[in-house]
């Protein structure tokens, strides 16, 4: 069956700001860049076994392309933009804060848990909308594929390999440090140093909350 190493991009200075960037970009730190190499590092070592063909596929956004360049140096492979790759957005909330969000748009998050405000702008993706273009990627793929995309999408995407609920999709973790081996119906983490189980970071949790 197809395997696909699914990777977020590094670390943002609007995740570590608390800022859901949406179709909106800003640059990886220094960490974010550390993260990529080392992403880069652990994809070179999972692909030293054989693979017939190997498809590379970038959400066309800055960040993606950015970590997808670092990558590009331990992983030599043509890549190809895709736009059903891309982040959520959340239309005229993309760039901003909680606070801000809360301030101008006052009770849109009211009720609203750290996992499913994304879908109550009035003008962003909707879940079903995000949830269509990601099941059009995935029922196209036909060879081992790479995909660096972002935290939302990457959560709807391992929703939908696992056929999991929709609180169970975006309730998932979403590290920066490693990234998921989708095969066989089952997704696991690539990281390092290896753990026993999927325990998402201090960054992973914050960008549970304010998304990627």
């Amino acid at each position: 069956m197809t395997i696909i190493f699914l990777l977020r991009h590094g670390e943002t200075t609007w995740n570590a700001a608390g800022r859901f960037q949406g179709h909106k970009d800003s640059p990886l730190t220094q960490r974010g860049q550390q993260q990529a190499d080392q992403m880069g590092e652990l994809l070179a070592r999972e692909l030293e076994r054989s693979f017939d063909q190997i498809d590379v596929h970038v959400s066309p956004l800055g960040r993606t392309k950015e970590t997808a360049a670092r990558i590009a140096r331990y992983v030599p492979l043509a890549s190809r933009d895709d736009p059903r790759l891309m982040e959520v957005t959340t239309g005229s909330w993309d760039g901003m804060s909680h606070y801000e969000i809360s301030m101008e748009y006052p009770g849109m998050l009211e009720g609203a848990t750290g996992f499913d405000w994304f879908f109550r702008s009035p003008d962003g993706e909707t879940f079903d909308a995000a949830c269509a273009r990601v099941e059009e990627w995935l029922s196209g793929l036909r060879s081992t594929t790479i995909a660096i995309s972002h935290g939302l999408t990457g959560r709807l995407i391992r929703g939908m390999y696992l056929r999991l609920s929709r609180q169970e999709m975006l309730e998932l973790p979403v590290p920066q440090s490693g990234f998921y081996r989708l095969q066989n119906g089952q997704a696991e983490l690539v990281e390092s140093p290896p753990r026993s189980q999927c325990r998402p970071d201090e960054n992973a949790r914050r960008s549970g909350a304010c998304g990627d």
